[in-house]
């Protein structure tokens, strides 16, 4: 790949092929909690533009964050009832961007019927709120089980990462890095591993899925191209019977969707704050018990620090590097929340990564795959065509499966859609629906 190239894929203002496309899908813009606060207006800056979130008794609204009038930062303005007032000349604008005051103005100006700021389409699913920043009208949102739960079901969360939104994506849909970035030397009690990544067992199981990651470090690795994207399957032969199967999925364009635990899935989106720093937005889903959103949320605030959510362990303090450690306890000698690891690795790569520099192995098909599913679907865009899903009947939609479990190694490819859909179909959710 040259330096083009990587510019290509990269990329996200909005006359960047990539940030062309991106665009064309929604895209998780803040969290529910965000706004649950007394003066529920927040600055938003997405894919290198500012803009201004707010909720009134109205709803949710979108705007372009400098007011039309001349220029003032509507991050300011006065939130009333009838919608976002700037506090320079006291213009105000409601959700769809329609100028509806211009009290300086004389008696009977017209002169609010001819201003409108932009706005854009905003939706809130299972506690993130979704914006529409493209063109034309957007496409449906798929019926994925992070929707569909039950919202006691379901936790929603984020962080920041100081890099490109695309090497932050690439980590997630990568198989192999699992058995040595997340490589822990012992095995905890899976009774102590609620809300953690890789510490419970697999599901038909009593084997710890640190033990499988550490043991079985070379896995069989096949992708699916589906409706969505693609799902990747990553089988791991514990002996003559039985093999570890773990599924995970491409959700395009900038998502994933993953196994946790054996009652867990994550959902997680990347966003493009711009070319440089990257949101990941994630819902937790739940197929057995309401999820304790108090825990989860006191986990994660151990390690991301408000109003921004970043990270506490960062360049600046060497990531919480211990060298005692790292020979004792982790491979990393980061500590054991595996979103240090990965801040780690994705940022290290530099704030955009040089793609012209590395060397792709056989491990890096998911990687493969994925490239060529955006170069395609970039050029796509770029010719006025539908890219996938966007276009798409969703009432045939094919939705992505994710699990971790272990299953009679022959006919494994259908044993554990067996798991998976006994998993679903028991989920109290379903049941209040069915």
């Amino acid at each position: 790949m040259n330096a083009q190239e990587n510019d290509f894929i990269t990329r996200v203002a909005k006359e960047a092929p990539a940030g062309k496309l991106l665009r064309m899908y929604w895209q998780p813009i803040a969290l529910v909690d965000e706004l649950d606060v007394k003066r529920a207006v927040k600055a938003v800056r997405a894919f290198g533009q500012e803009y201004v979130l707010f909720k009134n008794d109205a709803g949710y609204g979108l705007l372009d964050r400098n007011c039309p009038h001349r220029g003032a930062d509507l991050a300011f303005g006065r939130l009333e009832e009838g919608g976002l007032r700037c506090t320079f000349h006291g213009w105000m604008f409601d959700q769809q961007g329609g100028c509806v005051e211009t009290p300086a103005e004389p008696a009977g100006s017209k002169l609010c019927s001819r201003v409108r700021q932009p706005s854009y389409p905003v939706v809130e699913r299972s506690g993130i709120i979704f914006a529409y920043l493209g063109e034309g009208e957007p496409p449906a949102l798929p019926p994925i089980d992070a929707f569909t739960a039950d919202p006691a079901y379901t936790f929603a969360f984020k962080g920041l990462i100081e890099c490109n939104w695309l090497q932050a994506l690439e980590v997630g849909i990568d198989p192999c890095h699992a058995s040595f970035l997340h490589r822990f030397f012992e095995d905890e009690n899976p009774d102590d591993s609620f809300g953690k990544q890789f510490r419970d067992v697999s599901a038909n199981s009593e084997i710890p899925i640190t033990k499988v990651l550490r043991e079985f470090e070379q896995p069989d690795i096949a992708t699916q191209s589906t409706d969505f994207g693609f799902r990747i399957d990553t089988t791991r032969q514990l002996d003559a019977q039985t093999a570890h199967v773990r599924v995970t999925n491409l959700f395009f364009p900038n998502a994933f969707v993953i196994p946790m635990s054996p009652s867990v899935t994550i959902t997680q989106w990347h966003l493009p704050v711009d070319d440089y720093n990257t949101y990941w937005f994630a819902i937790f889903t739940s197929y057995e018990e309401p999820m304790d959103k108090a825990t989860m949320r006191a986990q994660r605030l151990e390690l991301y620090s408000l109003p921004d959510y970043r990270s506490r362990r960062d360049r600046s303090n060497d990531y919480g590097f211990d060298a005692d450690e790292q020979a004792a306890s982790t491979y990393t000698g980061m500590g054991h929340d595996i979103n240090v690891h990965d801040q780690w690795a994705v940022e290290s790569q530099g704030r955009i990564q040089d793609r012209t520099k590395e060397h792709l192995g056989t491990s890096d098909k998911c990687i493969f795959a994925y490239r060529k599913l955006l170069i395609r679907s970039i050029k796509q865009a770029q010719a006025g065509e539908r890219p996938i899903m966007t276009g798409l009947d969703l009432s045939e939609m094919d939705l992505p499966a994710s699990i971790d479990v272990v299953v009679p190694k022959d006919g494994w490819q259908e044993n554990w859609r067996v798991a998976e859909q006994d998993r679903k179909a028991r989920a109290p959710w379903q049941l209040a629906d069915a």
